[in-house]
Protein backbone atom coordinates (compact mmCIF):
# COMPACT_ATOMS: atom_id res chain seq x y z
CA UNK A 1 0.00 0.00 0.00
CA UNK A 2 2.86 2.57 0.85
CA UNK A 3 4.44 1.50 -2.64
CA UNK A 4 1.58 2.84 -4.27
CA UNK A 5 1.00 6.02 -2.49
CA UNK A 6 4.59 6.46 -3.46
CA UNK A 7 3.95 5.94 -7.15
CA UNK A 8 1.22 8.41 -6.58
CA UNK A 9 3.02 10.98 -4.74
CA UNK A 10 5.87 10.77 -8.10
CA UNK A 11 2.61 10.74 -10.36
CA UNK A 12 3.31 7.22 -12.24
CA UNK A 13 0.00 6.44 -12.39
CA UNK A 14 0.14 3.76 -15.04
CA UNK A 15 2.64 1.87 -12.78
CA UNK A 16 0.15 2.69 -10.14
CA UNK A 17 -3.06 1.37 -11.68
CA UNK A 18 -0.59 -2.16 -12.85
CA UNK A 19 -0.27 -2.39 -8.88
CA UNK A 20 -3.47 -1.77 -7.83
CA UNK A 21 -4.32 -5.41 -10.50
CA UNK A 22 -2.40 -7.28 -7.40
CA UNK A 23 -4.62 -5.61 -4.31
CA UNK A 24 -8.05 -6.97 -3.37
CA UNK A 25 -10.42 -4.05 -3.55
CA UNK A 26 -11.89 -4.71 -0.20
CA UNK A 27 -8.01 -4.51 1.16
CA UNK A 28 -7.34 -0.93 -0.45
CA UNK A 29 -10.77 0.22 0.80
CA UNK A 30 -9.93 -0.53 4.13
CA UNK A 31 -6.27 0.97 3.89
CA UNK A 32 -8.14 3.97 2.61
CA UNK A 33 -10.51 4.23 5.62
CA UNK A 34 -7.86 3.23 8.47
CA UNK A 35 -4.77 4.61 6.85
CA UNK A 36 -5.17 7.75 5.26
CA UNK A 37 -7.04 11.39 6.22
CA UNK A 38 -10.30 12.30 5.33
CA UNK A 39 -8.21 15.09 3.49
CA UNK A 40 -5.97 13.36 2.14
CA UNK A 41 -5.50 14.52 -1.76
CA UNK A 42 -4.22 11.61 -2.73
CA UNK A 43 -7.82 9.67 -2.31
CA UNK A 44 -9.86 11.12 -5.52
CA UNK A 45 -6.66 10.39 -7.60
CA UNK A 46 -6.74 7.03 -6.83
CA UNK A 47 -10.27 6.91 -7.83
CA UNK A 48 -9.99 8.36 -10.68
CA UNK A 49 -7.15 5.77 -11.57
CA UNK A 50 -8.59 3.43 -10.89
CA UNK A 51 -10.66 0.48 -13.85
CA UNK A 52 -14.13 1.29 -13.31
CA UNK A 53 -15.56 -1.92 -12.43
CA UNK A 54 -12.70 -2.10 -9.52
CA UNK A 55 -13.37 1.88 -8.30
CA UNK A 56 -16.69 0.38 -8.03
CA UNK A 57 -16.20 -2.46 -5.83
CA UNK A 58 -13.91 -0.27 -3.62
CA UNK A 59 -16.01 2.51 -3.15
CA UNK A 60 -18.71 -0.31 -1.89
CA UNK A 61 -16.40 -1.17 0.46
CA UNK A 62 -15.75 2.56 2.04
CA UNK A 63 -16.61 3.99 5.13
CA UNK A 64 -19.61 6.67 4.51
CA UNK A 65 -17.13 9.72 5.33
CA UNK A 66 -14.71 8.48 2.21
CA UNK A 67 -17.40 7.84 -0.08
CA UNK A 68 -18.71 11.12 0.23
CA UNK A 69 -15.53 12.95 0.04
CA UNK A 70 -15.35 10.76 -3.04
CA UNK A 71 -18.29 11.87 -4.52
CA UNK A 72 -17.66 15.43 -3.71
CA UNK A 73 -14.58 15.54 -5.60
CA UNK A 74 -15.74 13.65 -8.78
CA UNK A 75 -17.52 15.95 -11.84
CA UNK A 76 -20.82 14.52 -12.89
CA UNK A 77 -19.26 12.97 -15.53
CA UNK A 78 -17.09 10.93 -13.17
CA UNK A 79 -20.17 10.73 -10.78
CA UNK A 80 -22.69 9.08 -13.55
CA UNK A 81 -19.75 6.66 -14.24
CA UNK A 82 -19.20 5.28 -10.90
CA UNK A 83 -23.02 4.86 -10.52
CA UNK A 84 -23.53 2.95 -13.16
CA UNK A 85 -20.63 0.70 -12.62
CA UNK A 86 -22.37 0.16 -8.69
CA UNK A 87 -24.69 -2.15 -8.07
CA UNK A 88 -28.53 -0.98 -7.40
CA UNK A 89 -28.50 -2.01 -3.43
CA UNK A 90 -24.89 -0.69 -2.77
CA UNK A 91 -25.65 2.85 -4.39
CA UNK A 92 -28.53 2.59 -2.09
CA UNK A 93 -26.55 2.24 0.95
CA UNK A 94 -24.36 4.61 -0.31
CA UNK A 95 -27.39 7.36 -0.61
CA UNK A 96 -29.03 6.48 2.76
CA UNK A 97 -25.85 8.00 4.43
CA UNK A 98 -25.60 11.24 2.44
CA UNK A 99 -27.28 14.39 2.79
CA UNK A 100 -29.94 15.60 0.80
CA UNK A 101 -27.87 17.59 -1.77
CA UNK A 102 -26.30 15.08 -2.24
CA UNK A 103 -29.04 12.48 -3.22
CA UNK A 104 -30.94 15.35 -4.82
CA UNK A 105 -27.10 15.58 -7.03
CA UNK A 106 -26.75 11.63 -7.84
CA UNK A 107 -30.11 11.13 -8.63
CA UNK A 108 -30.03 14.55 -11.32
CA UNK A 109 -26.81 12.22 -12.83
CA UNK A 110 -28.46 8.92 -12.71
CA UNK A 111 -30.58 7.82 -16.07
CA UNK A 112 -34.10 7.32 -16.14
CA UNK A 113 -34.23 3.54 -15.26
CA UNK A 114 -31.67 4.17 -12.00
CA UNK A 115 -33.38 7.18 -10.92
CA UNK A 116 -36.72 5.20 -10.43
CA UNK A 117 -35.05 2.01 -8.88
CA UNK A 118 -33.00 4.00 -6.55
CA UNK A 119 -36.59 6.33 -5.59
CA UNK A 120 -38.76 3.21 -5.13
CA UNK A 121 -35.78 1.15 -3.28
CA UNK A 122 -35.46 4.44 -0.64
CA UNK A 123 -38.93 4.53 -0.05
CA UNK A 124 -38.66 1.04 1.99
CA UNK A 125 -38.30 1.42 6.03
CA UNK A 126 -34.78 0.80 6.96
CA UNK A 127 -34.00 -3.05 8.28
CA UNK A 128 -36.29 -4.22 5.61
CA UNK A 129 -36.20 -6.77 2.54
CA UNK A 130 -36.67 -3.92 0.04
CA UNK A 131 -34.17 -1.62 1.82
CA UNK A 132 -31.62 -4.52 1.42
CA UNK A 133 -32.46 -5.93 -2.09
CA UNK A 134 -30.98 -4.83 -5.67
CA UNK A 135 -33.38 -4.91 -8.36
CA UNK A 136 -30.19 -6.06 -10.86
CA UNK A 137 -30.87 -9.82 -11.08
CA UNK A 138 -30.73 -12.68 -13.59
CA UNK A 139 -35.17 -13.00 -15.01
CA UNK A 140 -35.59 -15.81 -17.26
CA UNK A 141 -39.41 -16.15 -19.06
CA UNK A 142 -41.06 -19.58 -19.03
CA UNK A 143 -41.79 -20.38 -21.87
CA UNK A 144 -38.19 -19.46 -23.23
CA UNK A 145 -35.71 -22.21 -24.15
CA UNK A 146 -32.38 -23.20 -22.32
CA UNK A 147 -30.53 -21.93 -25.56
CA UNK A 148 -32.78 -18.64 -25.05
CA UNK A 149 -31.88 -18.40 -21.40
CA UNK A 150 -28.32 -19.27 -21.51
CA UNK A 151 -27.70 -16.13 -24.57
CA UNK A 152 -29.36 -13.91 -21.83
CA UNK A 153 -27.09 -15.48 -19.08
CA UNK A 154 -24.04 -14.28 -21.64
CA UNK A 155 -25.35 -11.49 -22.25
CA UNK A 156 -26.38 -9.86 -18.75
CA UNK A 157 -24.20 -11.52 -16.60
CA UNK A 158 -22.13 -8.54 -16.22
CA UNK A 159 -24.76 -6.69 -15.34
CA UNK A 160 -26.07 -8.38 -12.46
CA UNK A 161 -24.98 -8.82 -8.87
CA UNK A 162 -25.45 -12.82 -8.37
CA UNK A 163 -25.71 -15.65 -11.78
CA UNK A 164 -25.94 -18.81 -9.54
CA UNK A 165 -29.97 -18.72 -9.27
CA UNK A 166 -32.21 -17.78 -12.19
CA UNK A 167 -35.30 -16.58 -11.71
CA UNK A 168 -38.50 -17.71 -13.62
CA UNK A 169 -41.31 -15.38 -14.46
CA UNK A 170 -44.30 -14.98 -16.80
CA UNK A 171 -45.35 -12.13 -18.90
CA UNK A 172 -46.57 -10.25 -15.83
CA UNK A 173 -43.48 -10.71 -13.71
CA UNK A 174 -45.06 -13.15 -11.48
CA UNK A 175 -42.36 -15.48 -9.96
CA UNK A 176 -42.39 -18.88 -10.90
CA UNK A 177 -39.61 -20.75 -9.76
CA UNK A 178 -36.17 -21.05 -9.48
CA UNK A 179 -33.23 -22.38 -12.05
CA UNK A 180 -29.37 -22.94 -10.39
CA UNK A 181 -26.97 -21.97 -12.99
CA UNK A 182 -25.54 -25.54 -13.02
CA UNK A 183 -28.93 -27.17 -13.60
CA UNK A 184 -29.19 -24.81 -16.74
CA UNK A 185 -26.21 -25.76 -18.56
CA UNK A 186 -26.39 -29.24 -17.91
CA UNK A 187 -29.95 -29.42 -19.54
CA UNK A 188 -31.19 -30.05 -23.14
CA UNK A 189 -31.24 -26.96 -25.26
CA UNK A 190 -34.18 -27.44 -26.61
CA UNK A 191 -36.15 -27.97 -23.45
CA UNK A 192 -38.26 -24.83 -22.00
CA UNK A 193 -37.13 -23.09 -18.79
CA UNK A 194 -40.84 -23.60 -17.19
CA UNK A 195 -40.03 -27.69 -17.59
CA UNK A 196 -36.66 -27.61 -15.41
CA UNK A 197 -37.71 -25.22 -13.23
CA UNK A 198 -38.02 -25.45 -9.66
CA UNK A 199 -41.07 -24.18 -8.52
CA UNK A 200 -41.18 -24.81 -4.59
CA UNK A 201 -39.63 -20.97 -3.95
CA UNK A 202 -38.58 -19.61 -0.51
CA UNK A 203 -39.40 -15.90 -1.24
CA UNK A 204 -39.71 -12.79 1.26
CA UNK A 205 -41.79 -9.35 0.57
CA UNK A 206 -40.38 -6.25 0.33
CA UNK A 207 -41.17 -5.50 4.39
CA UNK A 208 -40.50 -8.51 5.65
CA UNK A 209 -37.21 -8.00 8.28
CA UNK A 210 -33.78 -8.28 7.92
CA UNK A 211 -33.20 -10.11 10.89
CA UNK A 212 -35.90 -12.44 9.77
CA UNK A 213 -34.29 -12.91 6.55
CA UNK A 214 -31.07 -14.10 8.09
CA UNK A 215 -32.36 -16.69 9.95
CA UNK A 216 -33.79 -18.19 6.72
CA UNK A 217 -30.46 -17.66 4.83
CA UNK A 218 -29.12 -19.68 7.82
CA UNK A 219 -31.98 -22.04 7.84
CA UNK A 220 -32.05 -23.19 4.05
CA UNK A 221 -28.15 -22.40 2.94
CA UNK A 222 -29.16 -19.96 0.44
CA UNK A 223 -26.38 -17.54 -0.87
CA UNK A 224 -29.58 -15.20 -2.65
CA UNK A 225 -33.27 -15.10 -1.81
CA UNK A 226 -36.19 -13.14 -3.99
CA UNK A 227 -38.26 -10.34 -3.49
CA UNK A 228 -41.73 -9.98 -4.10
CA UNK A 229 -44.72 -7.62 -4.12
CA UNK A 230 -47.79 -8.70 -2.34
CA UNK A 231 -49.41 -10.00 -5.88
CA UNK A 232 -46.01 -12.19 -6.02
CA UNK A 233 -44.00 -10.07 -8.59
CA UNK A 234 -40.59 -10.51 -8.97
CA UNK A 235 -39.15 -6.95 -7.54
CA UNK A 236 -35.48 -7.93 -6.70
CA UNK A 237 -32.95 -10.24 -4.76
CA UNK A 238 -31.20 -10.32 -2.04
CA UNK A 239 -27.42 -11.77 -2.13
CA UNK A 240 -25.80 -13.22 0.88
CA UNK A 241 -23.24 -10.03 1.51
CA UNK A 242 -26.13 -8.36 2.75
CA UNK A 243 -26.70 -11.22 4.64
CA UNK A 244 -23.22 -11.15 6.03
CA UNK A 245 -23.69 -7.94 6.91
CA UNK A 246 -26.98 -7.90 8.78
CA UNK A 247 -25.48 -10.49 11.13
CA UNK A 248 -22.61 -8.23 12.12
CA UNK A 249 -24.87 -5.78 12.89
CA UNK A 250 -27.70 -7.31 14.66
CA UNK A 251 -24.86 -9.11 16.52
CA UNK A 252 -23.32 -5.59 17.38
CA UNK A 253 -26.52 -4.38 18.18
CA UNK A 254 -27.43 -7.30 20.50
CA UNK A 255 -24.08 -6.61 22.28
CA UNK A 256 -24.63 -2.90 22.94
CA UNK A 257 -27.78 -4.17 24.24
CA UNK A 258 -26.53 -6.69 26.33
CA UNK A 259 -24.35 -4.26 28.33
CA UNK A 260 -27.10 -1.97 28.89
CA UNK A 261 -25.93 0.52 26.02
CA UNK A 262 -27.68 2.16 23.02
CA UNK A 263 -25.86 0.84 20.01
CA UNK A 264 -24.05 3.53 18.17
CA UNK A 265 -24.76 3.63 14.12
CA UNK A 266 -20.91 4.22 12.98
CA UNK A 267 -17.33 2.55 14.25
CA UNK A 268 -16.35 3.04 17.88
CA UNK A 269 -13.08 4.94 16.44
CA UNK A 270 -15.66 7.84 14.39
CA UNK A 271 -17.94 8.26 17.28
CA UNK A 272 -17.74 11.55 19.21
CA UNK A 273 -17.32 11.35 22.77
CA UNK A 274 -20.84 13.14 23.18
CA UNK A 275 -22.63 11.04 21.31
CA UNK A 276 -20.97 7.67 23.27
CA UNK A 277 -22.07 9.36 26.48
CA UNK A 278 -25.41 9.86 25.51
CA UNK A 279 -25.96 6.31 24.53
CA UNK A 280 -24.63 5.02 28.08
CA UNK A 281 -25.89 7.68 30.47
CA UNK A 282 -29.53 6.98 30.15
CA UNK A 283 -29.42 2.81 30.75
CA UNK A 284 -26.73 4.10 33.44
CA UNK A 285 -29.04 6.41 35.27
CA UNK A 286 -31.73 3.75 35.18
CA UNK A 287 -29.79 1.15 36.60
CA UNK A 288 -28.52 3.54 39.00
CA UNK A 289 -31.85 4.56 40.61
CA UNK A 290 -33.06 1.19 40.51
CA UNK A 291 -30.17 0.14 42.80
CA UNK A 292 -31.29 2.48 45.31
CA UNK A 293 -33.37 -0.26 46.42
CA UNK A 294 -30.55 -2.26 47.43
CA UNK A 295 -29.74 0.37 49.71
CA UNK A 296 -32.91 0.69 51.25
CA UNK A 297 -33.09 -3.06 52.31
CA UNK A 298 -29.52 -2.70 53.80
CA UNK A 299 -30.99 0.21 55.65
CA UNK A 300 -34.44 -2.14 57.01
CA UNK A 301 -31.69 -4.82 58.36
CA UNK A 302 -29.48 -2.30 59.84
CA UNK A 303 -30.65 -4.42 63.21
CA UNK A 304 -29.18 -7.62 61.99
CA UNK A 305 -25.69 -6.02 61.22
CA UNK A 306 -25.33 -4.29 64.34
CA UNK A 307 -25.66 -7.51 66.18
CA UNK A 308 -23.31 -9.65 64.27
CA UNK A 309 -21.18 -6.97 62.00
CA UNK A 310 -19.22 -10.26 60.57
CA UNK A 311 -22.31 -10.25 58.11
CA UNK A 312 -21.64 -6.92 56.22
CA UNK A 313 -18.21 -8.84 55.20
CA UNK A 314 -20.07 -11.19 52.57
CA UNK A 315 -22.29 -8.82 51.35
CA UNK A 316 -20.46 -8.47 48.42
CA UNK A 317 -19.49 -11.85 47.59
CA UNK A 318 -23.11 -13.07 47.98
CA UNK A 319 -23.73 -10.27 45.32
CA UNK A 320 -21.11 -10.90 42.93
CA UNK A 321 -22.21 -14.61 42.89
CA UNK A 322 -25.93 -13.95 42.37
CA UNK A 323 -25.51 -11.45 39.79
CA UNK A 324 -23.19 -13.59 37.93
CA UNK A 325 -25.44 -16.96 38.11
CA UNK A 326 -28.05 -14.63 36.68
CA UNK A 327 -25.74 -13.41 34.01
CA UNK A 328 -24.86 -17.13 32.94
CA UNK A 329 -28.73 -18.02 33.10
CA UNK A 330 -29.37 -15.09 30.80
CA UNK A 331 -26.65 -15.24 28.50
CA UNK A 332 -27.61 -18.77 27.47
CA UNK A 333 -31.24 -18.11 26.92
CA UNK A 334 -30.72 -14.85 25.29
CA UNK A 335 -28.43 -16.90 23.03
CA UNK A 336 -31.03 -20.18 22.57
CA UNK A 337 -34.08 -17.33 21.85
CA UNK A 338 -31.48 -15.65 19.06
CA UNK A 339 -31.26 -19.62 17.60
CA UNK A 340 -34.71 -20.06 17.44
CA UNK A 341 -33.87 -22.88 20.07
CA UNK A 342 -36.38 -21.77 22.61
CA UNK A 343 -39.55 -19.73 22.64
CA UNK A 344 -42.09 -18.66 25.15
CA UNK A 345 -44.09 -22.12 24.77
CA UNK A 346 -41.13 -23.52 26.35
CA UNK A 347 -41.40 -21.50 29.50
CA UNK A 348 -41.76 -24.06 31.85
CA UNK A 349 -39.40 -26.49 30.31
CA UNK A 350 -36.58 -23.81 30.42
CA UNK A 351 -37.82 -22.90 34.27
CA UNK A 352 -37.25 -26.70 34.97
CA UNK A 353 -34.05 -27.00 33.98
CA UNK A 354 -32.61 -23.95 35.10
CA UNK A 355 -33.58 -25.18 38.53
CA UNK A 356 -31.90 -28.20 38.50
CA UNK A 357 -28.96 -26.76 37.25
CA UNK A 358 -28.90 -23.78 39.78
CA UNK A 359 -29.64 -26.83 42.55
CA UNK A 360 -26.34 -28.23 41.58
CA UNK A 361 -24.51 -25.16 40.90
CA UNK A 362 -25.61 -23.96 43.97
CA UNK A 363 -25.10 -26.34 46.76
CA UNK A 364 -21.60 -26.79 44.86
CA UNK A 365 -20.73 -23.21 45.72
CA UNK A 366 -22.34 -23.36 48.94
CA UNK A 367 -20.30 -26.11 50.21
CA UNK A 368 -17.16 -24.56 49.01
CA UNK A 369 -18.22 -21.03 50.97
CA UNK A 370 -19.31 -23.37 53.65
CA UNK A 371 -15.98 -25.24 54.46
CA UNK A 372 -13.89 -21.77 53.78
CA UNK A 373 -15.94 -19.58 56.64
CA UNK A 374 -15.62 -22.36 59.13
CA UNK A 375 -11.64 -22.78 57.91
CA UNK A 376 -10.97 -18.91 58.53
CA UNK A 377 -13.75 -17.82 60.87
CA UNK A 378 -14.36 -20.74 62.51
CA UNK A 379 -18.30 -19.98 63.13
CA UNK A 380 -20.70 -22.59 62.63
CA UNK A 381 -24.21 -20.15 62.41
CA UNK A 382 -22.61 -17.30 60.47
CA UNK A 383 -21.22 -20.64 57.05
CA UNK A 384 -24.49 -21.41 57.81
CA UNK A 385 -26.28 -18.39 57.47
CA UNK A 386 -24.07 -17.24 54.64
CA UNK A 387 -24.35 -20.79 52.49
CA UNK A 388 -27.72 -21.13 52.70
CA UNK A 389 -28.84 -17.98 51.47
CA UNK A 390 -25.85 -18.23 48.54
CA UNK A 391 -27.85 -20.99 47.78
CA UNK A 392 -31.15 -19.90 47.85
CA UNK A 393 -29.57 -16.31 45.72
CA UNK A 394 -28.42 -18.70 43.14
CA UNK A 395 -31.44 -20.92 42.33
CA UNK A 396 -33.35 -17.32 42.03
CA UNK A 397 -30.84 -15.63 39.85
CA UNK A 398 -30.90 -18.46 37.80
CA UNK A 399 -34.95 -18.54 37.68
CA UNK A 400 -35.15 -14.37 37.21
CA UNK A 401 -32.09 -14.44 34.12
CA UNK A 402 -34.08 -17.18 32.36
CA UNK A 403 -37.40 -15.95 32.55
CA UNK A 404 -37.20 -12.06 32.25
CA UNK A 405 -35.38 -12.36 28.28
CA UNK A 406 -38.17 -15.13 27.58
CA UNK A 407 -41.41 -13.17 28.78
CA UNK A 408 -39.39 -9.80 26.88
CA UNK A 409 -39.02 -11.79 23.61
CA UNK A 410 -42.92 -12.42 24.50
CA UNK A 411 -43.69 -8.23 24.49
CA UNK A 412 -41.67 -7.80 21.42
CA UNK A 413 -39.17 -6.55 23.23
CA UNK A 414 -35.12 -7.58 22.64
CA UNK A 415 -34.28 -10.32 24.50
CA UNK A 416 -30.92 -8.29 25.28
CA UNK A 417 -32.06 -5.94 27.42
CA UNK A 418 -32.45 -8.26 29.80
CA UNK A 419 -29.05 -9.26 29.79
CA UNK A 420 -26.35 -8.94 32.41
CA UNK A 421 -26.99 -4.95 34.15
CA UNK A 422 -30.55 -5.69 34.53
CA UNK A 423 -30.57 -8.98 36.01
CA UNK A 424 -28.03 -7.93 38.37
CA UNK A 425 -29.84 -5.03 39.47
CA UNK A 426 -32.77 -6.96 40.38
CA UNK A 427 -30.47 -10.49 41.70
CA UNK A 428 -28.72 -8.20 44.34
CA UNK A 429 -31.85 -6.69 45.92
CA UNK A 430 -33.50 -10.25 46.09
CA UNK A 431 -30.13 -12.36 47.25
CA UNK A 432 -29.84 -9.19 50.16
CA UNK A 433 -33.53 -9.71 51.20
CA UNK A 434 -32.92 -13.82 50.88
CA UNK A 435 -29.37 -12.75 53.50
CA UNK A 436 -30.89 -10.46 55.85
CA UNK A 437 -34.52 -12.76 56.43
CA UNK A 438 -32.44 -16.14 57.10
CA UNK A 439 -30.01 -14.07 59.47
CA UNK A 440 -32.86 -12.67 61.26
CA UNK A 441 -34.30 -15.80 61.91
CA UNK A 442 -31.30 -17.02 62.70
CA UNK A 443 -29.88 -14.73 65.53
CA UNK A 444 -33.36 -13.99 66.88
CA UNK A 445 -33.60 -10.70 65.53
CA UNK A 446 -36.45 -8.78 64.90
CA UNK A 447 -36.64 -7.30 61.74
Amino acid sequence: MEELLELIDQKKYKAAREMMEEIQPVDLAEFMSDELDLEDKRIPILFRIMPKEYAADVFSYLDHDIQMRVAQEFNDKELKGLLDELFMDDTVDFLEEMPASMVRRVLKVADSDTRKHINQLLMYPDDSAGSLMTTELMEVHREWTVADAIKRVRRQCEDVETITNLYVTDKAHHLIGTISLKDLLTASDTETVADIAETNVISVSTLTDQEDIADMFKRYDFVSMPVVDAENRLLGVITIDDVVDVIEEETTEDIYRMAAMEPIETSYADVSVFTLAKKRIAWLSILMISATFTGLIIQRFEAALAANVILVSFIPMLMDTSGNAGSQASTSIIRALVLNEIEFKDLIRVIWKEFRVSLLVGSGVAVLNFLRILIFNHDLKVATVVSLTLLCAVIVANFVGCVLPICAQKLKLDPALMASPMITTIVDAVSLTLYFTIASIAFGIAM
